[in-house]
């Protein structure tokens, strides 16, 4: 059975998050008060509505009793973004995801209910930020707001030397959770298996301790 998730508000990143959400197979339902948005996004979605995200009758009308996950994803509007958490979780919507322009804005979606705070352009900046001061770092994931899962290449100092040898968890607080060699990736590594220059480890770390890697 899909995963229903609700999108309110349709400006560029609801869009975007609507369209990797259909792409992936989930059960979209989409509310905003533009009528062209609506209509443009209307035959890829499980449901399109237009509706007034300010108001409570508006948003009750929109069915979100019926959805695993509400995404409020209109971060330069602190009214409609509070109704519709409140709301979302009066109707009893499980989980209630909010985007934030600004810390206190987060703080405030919190407050009135919102399970978890995204903020999409700091969260972009930290990616790029350490793409751009390390050249080992491939790819990156948030897992919430502490942890994160990231990809890398194995430091010049780590090259011929094995997992037990280097003691990451010990030296850089990161557990390495799989590795990709030839295009194959794999969770059962060799502790004993000495590291080459093509492979990519990926592990798990809380988010300050990334940066003691970069030294």
């Amino acid at each position: 059975m899909n995963k229903s998730i609700a999108v309110l508000g349709m400006g560029r990143f609801g869009q975007f998050l609507t369209a990797e959400l259909c792409k992936k197979g989930a059960d979209v339902l989409i509310a905003d008060a533009d009528e062209e948005t609506i209509r443009r996004f209307s035959d890829s979605v499980s449901s399109a509505i237009k509706a007034d995200l300010c108001d409570p009758e508006s948003i009750r009308a929109i069915g979100l009793g019926e959805v695993d996950v509400a995404v409020v994803s209109m971060g330069s509007s602190l009214e409609a973004s509070i109704m519709c958490v409140m709301m979302a979780k009066e109707l009893g919507v499980p989980y209630v995801i909010a985007k934030a322009a600004s810390l206190r804005m987060g703080d405030i979606l919190r407050r009135v209910g919102a399970d978890e705070i995204i903020y999409p352009e700091k969260e972009s900046a930290e990616l790029t930020a350490r793409r751009l001061m390390s050249a080992d770092f491939l790819e990156f994931f948030n897992l919430g707001s502490e942890l994160c899962v990231f990809g890398m290449r194995p430091k010049k100092e780590w090259i011929g030397k094995t997992l037990r040898e280097l003691k990451l968890r010990d030296r850089y607080k990161i557990n390495v959770v799989a590795i990709r060699e030839g295009g194959r990736t794999s969770a059962t590594m060799d502790p004993d298996e000495p590291l080459n220059a093509s492979c990519e480890l990926f592990a798990v770390a809380s988010k300050e301790d990334l940066d003691v890697i970069h030294h």
